[in-house]
């Protein structure tokens, strides 16, 4: 890793973090120090939240779904509602990025849009969406409306949610509030805006009932996981996350969505491409193998992460994560925490240090909101250019 405190270079590291559960780890709730009976208390995120802001991360995403968590039975079940929990965190944070997980099948994108609209003004603008399908028959039970559909399927009107949602945060215009106490007129009702979609899957008339967001469109993330995933992710996505266990696999799935992303008619640079990275961080390689090894003996199976993962030292890690970037195989990593209160902090205190030494990592937050950070523009509102 480079000791120079002046170096610098043309790209600038992006982090996120993944603060679900306990832990990437289905046995980090039984370790020392986890707050296991803490687990749905929103005091314990905000702390965590706390710690990431000092880190200057990104944004934090909270995993969400209409079932139990799936995989081995001794992991942490049940789950707080991740658009409430982001919801009562927007006032109580600053800088960082809120992004909850919310499920399109079953959901209507009218519900979709006014919750996430109403998260971007509670924080002034660091909203986010992590879109995610529901195929199983157990999800399509719980709800009771329509069978599970298969993974396409699911995608094919997932992709159609984003744009229904997009269309019903660009029905209100940003000036459509006038506010006018003297006349009454509370809005401007020409410039609020019917999006009028009857497709496939949804037919909706708008206008929503809540403000455009101060984003003009909150962040859209997308896990691109299956060929149907990175189809949505390339035509709606901001930020892609990517499974990868190598530089070049890495290289080659960024490539892969740039293009994809070219071909729809948009700039590759207003992609974000973020590999996963699953992090078990020590002072020395041994230390942190021997608490994966704690782990996994105490889940009684090996831990399988189908991305890259690291187990070693913060200087080891800001070494792998300059390489990577340089080299053009990813735009930055999702961190996915071993064990949250142990491996956040190392990151924070340890792994972000190096990279701002390094000179590819902010000191501080740029600009207010999420996009800000990010480094993407503004949505335009499409049905007031339409009008111009």
């Amino acid at each position: 890793m480079p000791s120079s405190t002046d170096r610098s270079t043309d790209r600038t590291l992006h982090l996120a973090v993944d603060l679900t559960d306990a832990g990437a780890h289905p046995a980090a709730w039984r370790t020392l120090g986890s707050q296991a009976r803490q687990l749905f208390d929103a005091e314990r995120l905000q702390d965590l939240v706390t710690t990431a802001q000092r880190g200057t991360v990104d944004l934090v995403l909270f995993d969400d779904a209409f079932s139990l968590q799936p995989g081995h039975r001794g992991g942490v079940q049940g789950r707080l509602d991740a658009a409430l929990v982001a919801a009562r965190l927007a006032p109580r944070s600053a800088g960082i990025g809120l992004v909850p997980t919310v499920t399109t099948t079953h959901t209507e994108p009218f519900h979709v849009s006014k919750a996430l609209a109403t998260i971007d003004h509670a924080s002034h603008g660091r909203a986010g969406w992590q879109v995610a399908v529901s195929t199983g028959t157990e999800d399509a039970a719980h709800v009771g409306r329509r069978p599970a559909p298969d993974l396409d399927a699911a995608w094919a009107e997932a992709g159609e949610a984003i744009d229904v949602v997009s269309r019903l945060w660009d029905s209100w215009e940003d000036d459509a509030e006038i506010r006018d106490t003297a006349t009454g007129r509370f809005v401007d009702r020409d410039k609020l805006h019917y999006v009028d979609h009857d497709g496939v899957h949804f037919a909706v008339k708008g206008p929503s009932i809540t403000p455009r967001p101060p984003q003009g469109h909150p962040v859209v993330v997308v896990r691109g996981d299956s060929d149907a995933a990175l189809a949505v992710a390339a035509e709606h996505a901001d930020v892609v996350r990517v499974r990868a266990t190598t530089l070049e696999q890495a290289r080659g799935l960024r490539e892969q969505v740039r293009a994809a992303a070219a071909d729809h008619g948009r700039d590759p640079d207003d992609v974000i491409v973020l590999v996963d990275l699953y992090a078990v961080i020590g002072p020395d390689r041994a230390s942190a193998q021997a608490r994966l090894d704690l782990l996994e003996g105490l889940a009684g199976v090996s831990w399988d992460t189908d991305s890259y993962t690291h187990v070693g030292t913060d200087r080891d890690l800001a070494a792998t994560a300059e390489e990577w970037l340089l080299a053009g195989a990813t735009d930055g990593f999702t961190v996915r925490p071993s064990s949250l209160q142990t491996d956040l902090v190392a990151l924070v205190d340890g792994v972000v240090p190096l990279l701002r030494r390094a000179g590819i990592y902010k000191s501080e937050y740029s600009g207010s909101t999420l996009r800000d950070s990010l480094g993407l523009a503004r949505p335009a509102n499409r049905y007031a250019a339409a009008i111009a």
